[in-house]
């Protein structure tokens, strides 16, 4: 594995690491600002970028059986949400490839 470089993204508003400001995604890849994280408040987002995945696992949440992966900020390690692999139940399907990430660990960089 070779040197990981950061993506910097080009947006009006960009969503970073609240420890250390490192660019996650673009305000405008949000697709539901109606989820609930660990910490309270939580975005789906289309993409990010500058994250680490950990492993699969199947989990019961609160709308059903899903496999996901938590993911990490590549820079600073720290957990900011989770990556939707699979869902079990049909008109949960639309999350699958999509990504979680947690308002409390966020912050607003531009």
């Amino acid at each position: 594995m070779g040197l990981q470089y950061n993506t910097y993204l080009n947006s009006d508003k960009i969503v970073g690491c609240k420890n250390c400001k490192t660019h996650l995604a673009s305000h405008e890849s949000i697709i539901s600002r109606n989820f609930r994280g660990q910490h309270g408040k939580a975005f789906l987002f289309a993409s990010v970028v500058n994250i680490d995945e950990g492993p699969s696992a199947e989990r019961n949440m609160t709308t059903g059986r899903h496999m996901v992966r938590d993911i990490f900020c590549r820079q600073c390690k720290e957990t900011v949400g989770w990556k939707y692999d699979k869902a079990y139940e049909q008109n949960e399907k639309y999350k699958e490839g999509k990504f979680i990430l947690e308002a409390e660990l966020l912050a607003t960089v531009y």
